[in-house]
């Protein structure tokens, strides 16, 4: 029993237990890739995170052509052309939809997927543009329980040491916990037999 003077018994004293010592599970996270494919490989562990709640993905490429686009002349539009019912002016967007169908086909219903488009391989020109688009997904002043992932560091891979170096900081301009994910590399081994 304990002493408390000038105080009144009003009814039971319960002891209140201590506040726990880890961090809250996140509400949201803010997730960067550099491709689309380190979500869809087979026992992707950025997939087994994103299930477990809301996501904002941030896509920096898509697989596919690296380098500039080539166009010729000739492929340029016309504008003084005033029939233009025979050409289609829609972009291609085959590729944008079959990555779209994939990831649609892994039930990731908190899974809100943002395609930034950037060229691949990327360099150290787009961390500005990968900080300001993980920045409008973050928000302004982000409610408590959001958390920024991001792959782990490859020094080798210019793209995903790009992407590290903007999740770092906005993890750091934002206060954000900052968690990791493996990236599996596939790759082809011979048969032994």
């Amino acid at each position: 029993m304990v002493a408390v003077p000038g105080i009144g018994v009003s009814g039971a004293v319960i002891a209140i237990p201590p506040a726990p010592s880890r961090r809250p599970a996140p509400t949201r996270l803010v997730a960067i890739a550099v491709s689309p494919m380190e979500l869809l490989r087979p026992e992707s562990e950025l997939a087994r995170l994103v299930a477990g709640g809301v996501t904002d993905l941030l896509v920096a490429s898509e697989d596919g052509s690296t380098g500039p686009r080539i166009t010729s002349y000739f492929d340029y539009p016309d504008y003084d052309d005033e029939d233009e019912d025979d050409e289609s002016t829609e972009p291609d967007r085959r590729g944008l939809d079959e990555v779209q169908a994939a990831v649609d086909r892994l039930d990731l219903p908190g899974l809100r997927l943002h395609r930034l488009g950037l060229r691949a391989p990327l360099g150290p020109d787009s961390e500005a543009d990968l900080v300001a688009a993980m920045s409008e997904l973050v928000g302004f002043d982000p409610e408590p329980g959001v958390y920024c992932l991001a792959p782990v560091p490859a020094p080798a891979e210019p793209s995903r040491a790009a992407v590290v170096r903007a999740a770092q900081r906005i993890a750091q301009i934002y206060g954000l916990p900052l968690l990791r994910y493996r990236c599996l590399e596939l790759s082809v081994v011979p048969d032994s037999a």
